[in-house]
């Protein structure tokens, strides 16, 4: 028996974020809804800083969600995998020691 399987590849059309969840509403009518903790950028970003994302492709044309003042970005399929940030506590230690440092 043959199986023929259909990839879809997800499309952002809208991002937000309320309390402690981030909500990324997909063209196919999906709601996804993450723990910000999944993201330590996005959890010490101000609510301004998380408003502000743009929609970038990778080489195989899949959407990541880009926050260029956080250099944060997710890929659309991680979110629906349930894959949280894979960045080093180093990478995020050092990241939010200039965050500090570049806002006093």
């Amino acid at each position: 028996m043959t199986t023929v399987t259909i990839e879809i590849e997800p499309k952002v059309e809208d991002v937000a974020s309320i309390e402690d969840k981030l909500y990324v509403s997909l063209a196919d009518g999906r709601l996804i809804a993450i723990p910000l903790s999944w993201y330590p950028r996005l959890t010490h970003a101000t609510a301004q800083e998380r408003a502000n994302w743009q929609i970038l492709s990778d080489s195989s044309g899949r959407d990541i969600i880009f926050w260029e003042s956080l250099d944060e970005l997710i890929p659309a399929i991680a979110l629906i995998e349930g894959i949280p940030s894979r960045e080093s506590a180093k990478s995020f230690n050092r990241w939010l020691q200039q965050r500090t440092v570049s806002s006093e």
